[in-house]
């Protein structure tokens, strides 16, 4: 599973037209918020994990259940926060 230029695009231009969110993501970073739609949790990560064929899968779901507009405001993803977490701590580790 590559990486999509049309779909990182898209998700760039979604992510850039919300307010003061992008504000206060480092260089390099981009926010996401996990959970369900009771409960989200705000994340800051590495662009370089959105490469990750794991972090494709989830981007995947995103798209299937959200598209391209957020309501977060950031780039929302529909799993679990244990899940999450323990994804970003295996693509943290093999940095």
């Amino acid at each position: 599973m590559g990486f999509h230029l049309p779909r990182i695009v898209q998700l760039k231009r979604s992510l850039s037209n919300k307010n003061q969110s992008a504000s206060n993501v480092p260089k390099g970073y981009v926010a996401v918020y996990v959970g369900d739609e009771i409960q989200m949790k705000r994340f800051v990560i590495p662009v370089s994990h959105l490469n990750q064929p794991s972090f494709q899968e989830l981007l995947s779901q995103a798209e299937e259940e959200f598209g391209f507009d957020h309501p977060m405001g950031a780039l929302t993803i529909p799993c679990r926060e244990e899940a999450f977490l323990d994804l970003i701590s295996r693509l943290n580790a093999s940095r």
